[in-house]
């Protein structure tokens, strides 16, 4: 250890100046941030504004459907995204499951944990055990999949969909029973965020095909777009979305801001999707296209069989790393379409007259801060071990 501190910090008398220097520095911020979270930060302006902060003026009567959302997606991550049982040699001890798991979902758990405490554990502590049971629920559920026989034996792909029942089910009657405009909060930035991830990914796999497309008109159409979207900044397309699309669609019929707000996310994200896929299509081999050809097949299948899900694998961190920028961008919705979303929401609960002129604005962003941490860190932790899985960068 000391010969290692030796190497690494105090390897010469500069070094030794830079590591008492950046080592204050890092004591004084991080007791400053343990002061503001359990000294000095005034958080009842979190506690009064909860509700508000994560649903907005969600009806109170319908936010069981959210909450059966929530259950029902958490089941659906247990029974259907869990692997397979390790072979007896490859078994590791129930410390080092514990470990792995609190690596993975510590963040989330300790952020539930968070918000049942501000909510209250009579009003939360039924989803707090509903989530909890169709967490254990789907476990089981996953590993008797893998151990009889029958159940092994059914394709993945209908696995997924019989799961996916239930969670599309409470998603499309929440759509159905509730006024997108009363939406508010974390929910729609969620919301906003997941739809737009799954609408621009098939779209920017097609415009990066089509960039490399050999008709030259479809090469053109792709190209065009692309540039043009990724050259235009993404909150002037808001406005644009919010003020001049009624210059050429009657107010009566255009659509609602939210709408507009993940069309626009949809589209632009799309656009620089389908340039992260072009270099992963540019980093296959040309032997893999020519082994195709050998072996007599179309166009079509060695793009689908071949090349893509190879393009696909190599840019997984790209991939994430963009998504992950979506879903932050969704706080520009709130000012650019006057959606009340998250961001929006934390600077209203401070010009409440309890709150007006006392400087809680500090308490709001860091909570909102918090929570996009939170989601960022976790999107990008379980890429890291998808990579890993997949061996990209390896083989």
């Amino acid at each position: 250890m000391r010969l290692w501190i030796r190497r690494n910090l105090f390897r010469t008398w500069w070094d030794g100046v830079l590591t008492l220097a950046f080592g204050a520095l890092a004591v004084w911020v991080l007791w400053t941030l343990v002061e503001f979270i359990f000294i000095t930060g005034r958080w009842e302006i979190i506690e009064v504004n909860l509700k508000l902060l994560l649903v907005g003026q969600f009806p109170a009567e319908s936010l069981w459907m959210v909450q059966g959302s929530v259950v029902a997606i958490t089941f659906w991550l247990a029974a259907a995204l869990g692997g397979k049982p390790r072979a007896p040699e490859d078994q590791v001890a129930w410390p080092r499951r514990i470990w792995d798991v609190i690596q993975r979902f510590g963040l989330i758990i300790g952020l539930g944990v968070l918000l049942v405490v501000l909510a209250g554990p009579t009003e939360s502590a039924p989803l707090a055990l509903a989530v909890v049971g169709a967490l254990t629920v789907g476990r089981v559920l996953n590993t008797t999949r893998h151990r009889v026989s029958w159940l092994a034996r059914i394709p993945a792909i209908i696995w997924h969909l019989v799961l996916l029942i239930a969670p599309i089910a409470l998603i499309s009657l929440t759509l159905m029973q509730s006024e997108l405009s009363l939406w508010g909060g974390f929910l729609i930035n969620f919301y906003m965020a997941i739809i737009a991830i799954v609408l621009c990914f098939p779209l920017g796999v097609l415009l990066a095909l089509g960039r490399k497309s050999t008709l030259p008109i479809v090469r053109l159409i792709s190209t065009t777009y692309i540039e043009l979207i990724r050259g235009a900044p993404l909150f002037v397309l808001l406005l644009l979305a919010g003020v001049a699309l009624e210059f050429f669609i009657p107010s009566d019929v255009a659509p609602g801001s939210v709408f507009r707000a993940v069309t626009v996310f949809t589209l632009f994200t799309a656009a620089y999707l389908a340039e992260i896929v072009r270099g992963g299509l540019q980093s296959i081999p040309q032997g893999q296209l020519e082994a195709g050809k050998a072996l007599g097949l179309s166009t079509v299948k060695i793009t689908f069989l071949i090349t893509l899900p190879q393009a696909l694998r190599n840019v997984i961190p790209a991939q994430i790393g963009q998504f992950i920028s979506l879903f932050k961008d969704t706080t520009l919705a709130g000012a650019a379409l006057s959606i009340v979303e998250l961001l929006k929401v934390s600077e209203a609960i401070t010009k409440q007259d309890d709150f007006l002129g006392q400087g809680y604005i500090y308490e709001a962003l860091a909570f909102v801060s918090l929570l996009f941490w939170v989601g960022s860190y976790v999107m990008s932790r379980e890429s890291q071990r998808l990579e890993k899985r997949l061996g990209v960068g390896q083989r």
